[in-house]
């Protein structure tokens, strides 16, 4: 079988600068297009600021007509297209294309529509996610998904990652809170995935579309699924003197046919990292804690809460505290949700790695996790979505540092490789973008991987949406392999990009 390969955007066949900006001065208002490098290098990179590069123009379109004018003139002119929400994303995935147009959607940012009775909300892809939650509350409803970014990060860029939060083990990741998506191809045609009913006729292209990382198209407009608040919610912190007892507990909570509101996880690094910040009343002697959820009726919660206490005592806890009051519940994720930012206070840097493993396998990694901390001589703080096996490594840096730089790429690969080595995959939410791509050639076959570019050319013949990302080339496996067989430690930035 032939290699689909992705072909390399050769410069001499893409429009000159002077040429894009002339194309896209035709359709848009002045006002919709930045050009001088102090406009565009904001741009340049997302919330993995490792990796920059700053765009030709940066536009900012009012409606989706104009949306279509700017793909309809990207695609004329062979000019890659980067779409791009609030910049929270943290693998690069909305990094710009130095010789494309960085297509921001900001400026979508209405709640078109509500429906309280069928539980849906209507949203562009540039309302913010809690933004959501805030405007349905008089109706008993709230958006599930809640990523710690959700304060800032919008619908759109949640549908290209397929964003979690700590609520996804019950309530599901933004593929199963989606029910519509609205979607303009690189020609400009507008495509609709999804249905209300329970069931789209034909092929499933709206769960293809969600995490897709803006391969396939671009989105202007989300149909939510809203849940109903519950009456009332509490929050179990369980604290471990061993990281591995607190490993087994969240499997012994699960095999107990118990499925938590939410199931969380960090280390002592971590506690002792974010208690200072938020005074969350987190217990930061302890080797691990465990934030375990309830939510219900308070009949329900009162009876859950109790089985949960056993679990935790019968798995080795050495303090149970539950939250006494909605303040407090809130107090206790909000230390969880403030784990990145703390990490600010005591690191100049910190990369945030995502991957993903079976539970069982929790105290195995987390283990190993300390070994390779000796290794690289860095900290690293752990957050974990436990209940579904998602984990937040924060390796601790100095981007000042050549060799720290170096150091923290080399630990967060070796991460992301033991994840599939035990069984898991290289990203939960967080997307592959530019930070795993060398791991796609770890997790994939070069079958599965022209599979997917096989997906992506039935959307984008020619490659120009968010181009270079997410399914490495022939070439960049070839290298990758080479290094691993030759015991080399070349860091990201060394290797072929196409």
């Amino acid at each position: 079988m032939n290699a689909i390969t992705e072909p390399g955007l050769n410069s001499s066949a893409i429009a000159s600068r002077e040429q894009v900006l002339l194309a896209l001065r035709a359709v848009l208002p002045p006002h919709c297009i930045l050009s001088r490098e102090e406009e565009t290098r904001p741009y340049e990179c997302d919330g993995l600021s490792l990796y920059r590069s700053v765009p030709m123009a940066v536009v900012l379109p009012e409606s989706e007509a104009q949306v279509q004018a700017v793909l309809k003139t990207c695609k004329r002119l062979r000019v890659p297209v980067v779409a791009r929400g609030a910049g929270t994303g943290l693998s690069g995935g909305a990094m710009p294309h130095a010789q494309g147009v960085l297509l921001g959607l900001a400026k979508f940012n209405r709640i078109k529509h509500v429906d309280k009775e069928a539980a849906i909300a209507v949203v562009e892809p540039g309302v913010r996610n809690l933004a959501v939650s805030e405007a349905v509350a008089p109706f008993g409803l709230y958006y599930a998904p809640d990523p710690s970014s959700q304060i800032a990060c919008t619908i759109g860029g949640n549908v290209a990652e397929n964003s979690g939060g700590v609520h996804c083990l019950k309530y599901g990741l933004t593929v199963h809170n989606v029910l519509k998506a609205r979607v303009i191809t690189i020609d400009g045609d507008v495509i609709e995935l999804g249905s209300l009913a329970p069931d789209a006729p034909g092929l499933d292209l709206l769960s293809v579309f969600v995490g897709s990382e803006g391969m396939l198209g671009v989105v202007t407009e989300v149909t939510l699924r809203l849940t109903p608040k519950p009456a009332l919610a509490r929050v179990i912190m369980a604290s471990f003197d061993d990281v591995e007892k607190a490993s087994d507990a969240v499997g012994k909570i699960i095999g107990a046919g118990i499925i938590p509101a939410g199931l969380e996880m960090m280390d002592k690094q971590a506690t002792q990292m974010v208690e200072p910040f938020v005074r969350a009343g987190y217990d930061t002697e302890a080797e691990a804690i465990l934030l375990c959820e309830s939510d219900g009726t308070i009949e329900e919660v009162a009876e859950e809460i109790e089985r949960m206490e056993k679990v935790f005592q019968q798995a080795g806890a050495v303090r149970l505290q539950v939250s006494q009051s909605e303040n407090e519940r809130l107090l206790f994720w909000a230390g969880r949700k403030n784990a990145f930012p703390a990490a600010g206070r005591v690191s100049p840097d910190y990369y945030c790695m995502d991957g993903t493993i079976p539970r069982r396998r929790l105290g195995h990694v987390l283990k190993a996790i300390q070994q390779m901390e000796i290794k690289y001589s860095m900290r690293c703080a752990n957050v974990f979505h436990a209940g579904d096996g998602n984990l937040h490594p924060l390796i601790l840096f100095d981007s000042n540092i050549a060799d720290e730089v170096r150091r923290a790429e080399d630990f967060g690969a070796e991460i992301l490789e033991l994840c599939v080595e035990v069984g898991g995959t290289i990203t939960g939410e967080h997307g592959v973008g530019m930070e795993k791509i060398n791991q796609m050639c770890v997790q994939f076959t070069r079958d599965e991987l022209d599979s997917f570019m096989a997906v992506k050319r039935g959307f984008d013949p020619d490659c120009l949406l968010n181009p270079e990302k997410v399914i490495p080339t022939l070439v960049r496996c070839a290298e990758y392999g080479k290094m691993h067989v030759h015991g080399g430690a070349l860091p990201f930035s060394d290797l072929p990009r196409f």
